[in-house]
């Protein structure tokens, strides 16, 4: 049966505004040029001459946050506890067979910037593509932010999932979702104004914090969402291993047998 791979990663990419200011990677390239010394400290007598065309290795050096690039949230990030009150799992400690099920696509590309989507909205939505969520399947929501990534105004793009509709979705057995957006949250930006109109301080990150109730994780800065159908394929979502971590980098892959 044939099959196709859709790639649901963006780049870690320096050169483009990905996260806030405080939170940019950084990366160093190293060229085959400027590495021949490295080869060389390693095997006494050799010389640039000895290698092809004088050549060391490619390298780069990294300086960047788990949560650069697209990346897998662990309960951790979230809060330090869980499941009203058990210990917050780390990145290392996530099950795998979270990380690798059918995926189910949610459209809101239609609703405004900052709108927080409700457990209606949910139902609405699944209704609509003629789905009842099953146990460990994969939710993707396709916010309108993936169509402004690089640009200075993908901070401020997409919709957010609110406490009430994250856990309609955790109730139901989902217990990896992910989003095109920033953040699974509403924007900052969009919650600062709330925050200063209400005081209200519970309006501040409450999907992430749902986990305090049933813990999850979450996928963010996915892209391609576009190209997805609705249902009917396969989600991986392995995240990378490092022991203690709020969070892990991933190359998120949709696997469609047609």
């Amino acid at each position: 049966m044939p099959r196709r791979f859709i790639d649901l990663s963006i780049d870690l990419d320096a050169d483009i505004q990905t996260d806030p200011p405080i939170m940019l990677p950084e990366i160093e390239y190293f060229s085959h040029d400027q590495t021949t010394e490295q080869i060389i400290s390693f095997f006494p007598g050799l010389t640039r001459d000895d290698l092809p065309n004088g050549e060391g290795w490619a390298l780069e050096k990294l300086s960047i946050y788990t949560h650069n690039g697209t990346h897998l949230d662990a309960p951790y990030h979230h809060h330090s506890t869980m499941s009203g009150g058990q210990r917050a799992i780390t990145i290392d400690e996530v099950p795998l067979e979270w990380c690798f099920q059918p995926g189910v696509k949610l459209d809101f590309r239609h609703v405004e910037d900052g709108y927080i989507v409700t457990p209606t909205d949910i139902d609405v939505e699944l209704d609509r593509i003629g789905h009842q969520l099953s146990p460990l399947e994969i939710v993707l929501i396709n916010t309108s932010a993936a169509d402004h990534y690089g640009t200075s105004i993908y901070l401020q793009k997409g919709c957010g999932l609110g406490k009430d509709a994250t856990l309609h979705l955790l109730e139901q057995g989902i217990r990896v979702t992910g989003t095109d957006a920033w953040s699974w949250d509403a924007p900052f930006s969009i919650t600062a104004d709330r925050y200063a109109k209400t005081g209200d301080a519970s309006l501040i990150w409450e999907g992430h914090r749902a986990s305090m109730e049933i813990g999850y994780c979450h996928i963010e800065k996915l892209t391609n969402l576009d190209q997805l159908p609705d249902t009917g394929f396969m989600i991986s979502c392995f995240p990378f291993k490092i022991k203690r971590a709020s969070a892990g980098f991933i190359r998120a892959v949709a696997i469609i047998e047609d």
